[in-house]
């Protein structure tokens, strides 16, 4: 009998975990029901009967990472088919045989013989966590349960579709920012490298100002030592990125950014409107709100919001309200919180959701154009000061020189 591994919450919206055998995956899903556990996460463990003859193709599989728009572009064309009429498994072969994105067919391939196999479609996405993420297959799941699998594939569609252009829309306003940074430090490199050093030669026999040794200081660390220096630039950023696992650290990183003027807003209203858009379309899909709330939770990506979160489950398990633990993680603006109050009491809290991301979405676009506008021209004169003060640098000699030349 296989055996699979599950993540699930309790009634009281305790996160508990186990290993149950059961002849299908759906005769383990009803054992967690008469358990009243809500599953989150069900997957063939491994190492049992049924994990054993695929273990090592399922395993590269899972591995595989496929671009979000040729996803939301899959989730979409399988909702249309299925609305079509077209039965579920001839939908996963079609997916299987997309021959624009093979990475992506592959994973469907293996999809639709799990589902062959018996297996539910949730259940067989969720091996393969880095193409089709919690908050995917909790809807999907949330679809297949409630008979509107159709509708749930196609606002999957839109939720990536919103990722994917939120995304482009960061690194399309940091594209003009990122390249004058990039343009100042070859310049300056290329300035110290290769300008500097010749005058090192004309004042080899003059006593130099601080400013202008410091300068051909510089200037021999970058030829002289670029190696050693660009090895310790790799470990310094290897070392940050390690730190930034440790959670006291990611929350103090965190903090400074959310202070930083400008960047602190963004940050903000960006973690508001994902928290937005991912809950309201978890709960628009059918999804409990304790399991809503805990997805979110895991991909909120700040640890403010993680905080918030967890309080407003905490308030949700004692049958309060969302409003008053959100407010207190001060993330959220006055009117959000208001309009979250309304819409619990409305009972439409999924539809009030989607409307407050598009909200601050339309916020963050305002946002992001002032703070580019803001980066660039403080870019362009952290570069203007610095070649001043390296001209300074070079000049200040050849007034010492010539005023000795004037006394003697």
């Amino acid at each position: 009998m296989p055996s699979f591994r599950y993540i699930a919450l309790t009634a009281g919206g305790e996160r508990t975990s186990g290993v149950l055998g059961g002849a299908s995956e759906q005769a383990v899903l009803n054992e967690l029901e008469r358990r009243r556990l809500i599953p989150v996460e069900l997957k063939v463990h491994k190492g049992s009967e049924a994990d054993a003859a695929s273990t090592g193709e399922a395993e590269r599989s899972a591995l595989v990472r496929v671009k979000s728009a040729s996803l939301a572009q899959a989730y979409g064309q399988m909702g249309d088919l299925l609305r079509a009429g077209v039965p579920l498994l001839r939908t996963l072969r079609l997916m299987a045989e997309k021959k624009a994105d093979p990475k992506l067919g592959a994973v469907f391939k293996r999809v639709s013989d799990a589902v062959q196999d018996g297996r539910e479609l949730a259940s067989a996405m969720g091996e393969f966590p880095r193409v089709f993420r919690p908050v995917h297959v909790a809807m999907v799941r949330a679809g297949e349960k409630g008979g509107f699998l159709e509708q749930a594939l196609a606002r999957l569609a839109q939720f990536v579709t919103w990722q994917v252009e939120l995304r482009r829309k960061i690194l399309g306003s940091l594209v003009y920012p990122a390249f004058l940074a990039t343009f100042g430090v070859a310049l300056l490199i290329g300035v110290f490298a290769v300008y500097i050093p010749f005058f090192k030669g004309v004042f080899a026999d003059t006593e130099l100002p601080w400013l202008t040794s410091v300068v051909f200081g510089i200037s021999t660390v970058i030829r002289g030592w670029w190696a050693p220096v660009t090895l310790l630039l790799g470990l310094s950023a290897a070392a940050g990125w390690w730190a930034m696992k440790v959670g006291r650290v990611r929350e103090r990183a965190a903090g400074l950014v959310m202070r930083t003027p400008g960047v602190g807003a963004v940050v903000r209203s960006l973690a508001v409107a994902r928290f937005c858009r991912m809950l309201g379309t978890l709960l628009g899909n059918g999804v409990p709100v304790l399991t809503a709330l805990e997805i979110a939770k895991g991909a909120a990506g700040l640890p403010a919001m993680e905080r918030s979160i967890e309080e407003a489950m905490t308030a949700v398990r004692a049958g309060q309200t969302l409003e008053p633990p959100l407010r207190g993680g001060g993330l959220f603006s006055a009117d959000v919180l208001e309009m979250i109050s309304v819409a619990e009491s409305a009972n439409n809290l999924d539809e009030v959701l989607l409307t407050i991301a598009e909200t601050i979405e339309k916020r963050i676009d305002h946002l992001l154009t002032s703070l580019v506008r803001l980066i660039e021209p403080l870019l362009l004169l952290v570069l203007g000061l610095t070649i001043v003060l390296v001209a300074v640098a070079l000049i200040l000699p050849m007034f010492q020189l010539t005023a000795e030349v004037d006394i003697s």
